[in-house]
């Protein structure tokens, strides 16, 4: 079986840790009796600077060619930020309709965590994220000097209710930001968190703020609780976006599937990546089940280590895991999880994790413990 998987090293550390990543799947593939073929797209900092391109109807067409994409890092010091993020990380979400953000939250043997007294068998649970809607949507407008004219129909009738003010004379200056939540968006990711939840403990936790952003939460509210009366037999909570910070950190194995809107999934991630150790080991998966998802760390380009070779490849490599579950190459993909821990415990780790190996070295030590059936 061959499998070709499209390969953006992006921009930074990137290329390095991606270049990583697939020479670990390759040994995976050696192990387990599939092959895999990488073609590599240039798209990133370089060519926008050269060309001005971010992405173009070209590389979105042969990207669609792939059910798979191995994502490095966006993000360069010389490109205004946001520029390179939305114009192309955010841009093939959205075009491939990822609408599944999928986060691991585990934290493997060998590795620290801040939370004390937590070990392993207390911090393993998965964050499925709307990837596609609520406030990342881009509806929303300024007003004020110097910023032109916002859509002042609907400024003037959100500002005239909820202050009794006129825009024009009383404000001087304001922006406004519009969440969309729609019912078959809420429906699709619930859907797949609860078909995950079964594969798991049987467990789905919703996140919302419904008890203060009624209208657009509270439809997520009762899409859930449509959703979780077709799947009798996993247990299901309702949770705040507050409360659910402060229970990640108090008691994270309460936790197997925890499905949320867009901003809230995005903090709470990150949350999630400390409890878990660390950027470094954080791997994210942007799913569309039937069509093109794209797996990637979820830390920056780190451009001042760029071909340093001393950036930690794990999260990539553990995101390839994931790249590989999505395949059905289920044996395999956890065989590299339990390669990635297998060398953690062998202390064969980047300056981040208190070691000295290099890039290239903890990517070697992967590939011969896969090769090793170890």
């Amino acid at each position: 079986m061959q499998y070709d998987v499209a390969v953006i090293g992006g921009d930074g550390i990137g290329p390095e840790i991606v270049r990583e990543g697939c020479r670990v799947l390759e040994a995976a593939g050696d192990r387990f009796g599939f092959d895999l073929s990488f073609t590599e797209f240039p798209i990133g900092a370089e060519r926008f600077l050269e060309t001005g391109e971010l992405l173009t109807e070209d590389d979105l067409a042969e990207l669609s060619r792939f059910r798979s994409i191995y994502f490095g890092s966006i993000g360069d010091d010389r490109v205004r930020p946001g520029v390179l993020e939305k114009g192309i990380l955010l841009a093939l979400r959205f075009h491939f309709d990822q609408y599944v953000n999928l986060r691991p939250i585990r934290l493997l043997a060998g590795v620290s965590t801040p939370l004390a007294n937590k070990s392993p068998a207390d911090i393993d649970f998965v964050v499925v994220r709307e990837n596609t809607e609520d406030f990342y949507v881009g509806i929303g407008g300024r007003q004020g000097p110097g910023r032109g004219h916002a859509d002042l129909e609907v400024l003037r009738s959100l500002y005239s209710v909820r202050f009794g003010l006129d825009i024009e004379s009383d404000a001087d200056e304001l922006a406004y930001q519009v969440g969309v939540v729609t019912r078959e968006g809420s429906r699709r990711v619930m859907e797949y968190a609860f078909e995950l939840a079964g594969r798991r403990r049987g467990k789905v936790s919703s996140v919302d703020k419904a008890n203060v952003l009624s209208d657009v939460y509270g439809l997520w509210r009762e899409v859930f609780a449509e959703v979780a009366a077709n799947h009798p037999g996993v247990e299901t909570e309702y949770t705040f976006v507050d409360a659910i910070t402060m229970w990640f950190v108090k008691n994270p194995e309460w936790f197997d599937v925890v499905v949320t809107p867009n901003m809230f999934g995005d903090i709470i991630t990150d949350l999630g990546a400390m409890i878990q150790g660390g950027l470094g080991l954080a791997p994210g998966g942007n799913i569309n089940p039937a069509g093109t998802s794209m797996f990637e760390p979820i830390h920056g380009s780190a451009p001042k280590y760029r071909g340093m070779n001393v950036a930690n490849p794990i999260a990539t490599v553990w995101a390839g895991s994931l790249l590989l579950d999505s395949l059905g190459e289920y044996e395999a993909a956890g065989a590299v999880v339990a390669a990635i821990e297998r060398t953690i415990a062998d202390g064969v780790v980047t300056r981040d994790m208190n070691g000295t190996a290099t890039t290239s070295g903890v990517g070697d030590h992967l590939v011969e413990i896969l090769g090793s059936r170890g």
